[in-house]
């Protein structure tokens, strides 16, 4: 059985202009990170898939509704 993916949208800045890329990485990668871009630039199973030039990156989020980072928790509305 193959795992679970998901797909991390990334913002880069490029010399003023600003474009976004997705890329898919293994869920279970995320789970040994406190934040996502330790994951893209850490994990030995993200770094075989890609390389991000994190020099460059503004911003990096779940992308997929259904994943939830492992370290957020509900949010509670009254």
């Amino acid at each position: 059985m193959s795992a679970k993916l998901v797909t991390v949208r990334l913002l880069f800045a490029d010399d003023g202009a600003f474009h976004h890329e997705e890329v898919v990485i293994p869920d279970e990668s995320m789970a040994g990170y406190d934040r996502l871009i330790d994951c893209l630039m850490e994990d030995p199973d993200v770094l075989k898939r890609l390389h991000v030039d994190v020099t460059r990156v503004c911003s990096a989020e779940l992308a997929n509704e259904s994943a939830t980072p492992k370290n957020s928790s509900p949010s509670k509305t009254s």
